[in-house]
């Protein structure tokens, strides 16, 4: 790993990644790039109608050309911020983990239906018991997430700020381990 790696934020909807990114992207003087922003850019459409046009299984395959677009441009290092559900595909867990060093913002259910409570541009959460799908959706994700993650930082309890510049920390002494 050097200093020209990608950064990648993954974690359930709500779990700071482009807020994270952004702190670490400013202080890096890097683009962060949310892989869901660049959807709703290219398509012209919010996430709520993409999922109610062509399904969930539409939006992945979306998700999965733009996340191996954004990851394989030639250009500077980036941060990239990934849909919550990016780690569902295999293969994009694989060009993650190959292309990038992949942080998992592991944060509590619980808080994540504190923080996305009132959003309802969050597709999968416009059901009768939203905490309930968040616990669903951890538990069906949690390993999937610590699979393609290379570091592992619980969320939540601190600010974005701090947990930026752990994650800044810890990305600077893996490179100095490397050379």
């Amino acid at each position: 790993m050097n200093r020209n790696t990608h950064i990648c934020l993954v974690g359930l909807m709500g779990s700071g990644k482009t807020t994270i990114g952004r702190q670490i992207a400013k202080r890096m003087g890097r683009d962060c790039v949310d892989s869901d922003h660049e959807i709703v850019a290219r398509t012209g459409v919010d996430i709520p109608t993409i999922f109610e046009i062509e399904g969930e299984a539409g939006f992945r395959r979306r998700e999965a050309r733009i996340l191996a677009e954004i990851i394989q441009r030639n250009g500077s290092p980036i941060v990239l911020a990934t849909g919550g559900g990016a780690v569902l595909a295999e293969e994009n867990r694989r060009l993650l983990r190959a292309n990038g060093w992949v942080v998992y913002l592991d944060v509590s259910p619980r808080f994540l239906w504190a923080r996305t409570r009132q959003d309802h541009n969050r597709p999968l959460l416009q059901v009768e018991n939203p905490l309930a799908c968040l616990e669903a959706l951890y538990a069906a994700r949690d390993t999937l997430y610590r699979e393609s993650a290379h570091f592992v930082i619980k969320g939540g309890a601190t600010t974005a700020p701090a947990l930026a510049q752990t994650l800044l920390k810890e990305f600077n002494q893996r490179c100095r381990q490397s050379t």
